[in-house]
C-alpha cells in the first residue's frame, strides 16, 4: 500500500544513489561507457526505499537510524549485484566465459572488483551521511503524514 514514507524513502534514496553515481564514475577506468549506469541505479534506490526502508519506517529515532543504514546497504548490494550481472553477460557475449557456472562466479568476483574501487573514504563518508539523514526524513514522513 503506498505510504508517504515509502515515496519519501524512494526519493530520497533515488538521490543518493545519483550522488553515489556521480561520485563513482571518475574512480572508473577512463574508456568505461556508463549508458544506463545512473537511471538504473536511481530505480534501484527507488525500489530499495520503496520495499526495504518504507514499511519499517515509524519506529522511533534509534530505528530510523538503523533503517537508513539497511537502506543504503540494500541499495549498494542491489547497485553491485546488478553491475555485476551486467559485466558478466557482456563478457559472456564475448565468448570469455568457458560455461555457465564459470560465469555466475565471474558475478561475484566482479562484485568484488567492484566494491574495492568504491571502497574509498568520501564514498564511505556520504554513505553514512546519507543513512543519517534518510533515515529519520523517512520516520518523520511515517508521523508526520499517516
Amino acid at each position: 500500500m503506498p505510504t508517504a514514507a515509502r515515496l519519501v524513502a524512494a526519493l530520497c534514496l533515488a538521490i543518493v544513489a545519483f550522488i553515489l553515481c556521480q561520485m563513482i564514475m571518475p574512480l572508473m577506468p577512463e574508456a568505461t561507457d556508463f549508458g544506463y549506469f545512473v537511471p538504473a541505479n536511481m530505480i534501484l534506490g527507488v525500489a530499495a526505499g520503496w520495499v526495504i526502508m518504507g514499511p519499517r519506517a515509524g519506529r522511533g529515532f534509534t530505528a530510523s537510524i538503523n533503517n537508513g543504514f539497511a537502506g543504503v546497504f540494500v541499495l549498494v548490494l542491489w547497485g553491485l549485484f546488478t553491475q555485476a550481472c551486467y559485466e558478466m553477460f557482456r563478457l559472456a557475449m564475448k565468448n570469455r566465459y568457458d560455461g555457465a557456472f564459470e560465469a555466475l562466479a565471474a558475478v561475484f568476483q566482479i562484485m568484488v572488483d567492484y566494491a574495492l574501487i568504491m571502497a574509498t573514504a568520501p564514498i564511505g563518508i556520504t554513505m553514512v551521511v546519507a543513512a543519517v539523514i534518510v533515515g529519520p526524513g523517512t520516520d518523520f514522513a511515517a508521523s508526520r503524514w499517516r
